[in-house]
């Protein structure tokens, strides 16, 4: 069950790709990408476009990045500082209400 809903993500990543879709997670935009699974750097993607608020966007946003900054400890790694907050784009909403 876990394999099929990898594989209908990464073809529906694939499509959107194809298409010009929405934002690519990738190794120069993603804190920790390289200390990932093919499988998690899917689903960090698909939980970031899927966000409404700023809010939860900035928890799940300060989650990962705490994890990742524990896996690069843990095997004697640095993580590059990241250069953007991917949760930016909510805050016009936020402004608006």
């Amino acid at each position: 069950m876990n394999n099929i809903l990898i594989s209908l993500s990464a073809l529906a990543f694939s499509a959107a790709v194809q298409a010009g879709g929405p934002w690519r997670a990738s190794e120069a935009n993603t804190r920790g990408w390289q200390l990932m699974t093919p499988e998690e750097r899917i689903e960090h993607q698909a939980r970031i476009r899927s966000f409404r608020t700023y809010e939860e966007c900035q928890s799940y946003r300060l989650a990962h990045h705490e994890q990742m900054e524990e896996r690069a400890r843990q095997s004697g790694r640095e993580l590059p500082r990241g250069r953007r907050d991917f949760c930016d784009h909510l805050q016009a909403d936020k402004a608006s209400r």
